[in-house]
């Protein structure tokens, strides 16, 4: 049996890292995304807005996601951090929009600021890889 191998992944679309990091790292049958910014290719961020933001940030995990084999449908666990935790049900418009009647695994985390002035919301994600590309690996 051979061990996993770990590939790093960069999403089409998605702006350049602000940091060392990069969009996602596969490993032994997931997929973990990086925190994701609500943010187009050139780095603005796209709206004033939580849901319009979560949207964005959804767009960039699954560019994120088919870079590394994965989809959206394959999403285990969600982190979600918030700038105003009282923004959790218009963000949950946004998710039942993506997920539908999957409820993924998911953490809630109220912080003070987070990396782009203007961002409102930042998601990272865990997901499975589809069963096609783990077994090319």
């Amino acid at each position: 049996m051979s061990s996993p191998i770990r590939k790093e992944h960069r999403g089409h679309g998605l702006m350049e890292p602000i940091s060392h990091y990069c969009d996602a790292v596969s490993y032994g049958g997931l997929v973990f995304v990086s925190g994701c910014a609500p943010v187009d290719q050139s780095g603005a961020v796209v709206s004033d807005d939580v849901v319009e933001q979560t949207r964005q940030v959804f767009r960039n995990i699954e560019a994120a996601l088919e870079a590394a084999g994965s989809g959206i449908d394959q999403i285990l666990r969600v982190t979600v951090y918030l700038v105003d935790v009282d923004d959790l049900k218009r963000v949950d418009i946004a998710r039942r929009e993506v997920f539908g009647d999957v409820r993924p695994a998911s953490t809630l985390v109220e912080v003070s600021r987070l990396a782009i002035p203007g961002m409102l919301v930042e998601i990272e994600a865990v997901a499975a890889v589809h069963a096609a590309s783990a077994d090319q690996d």
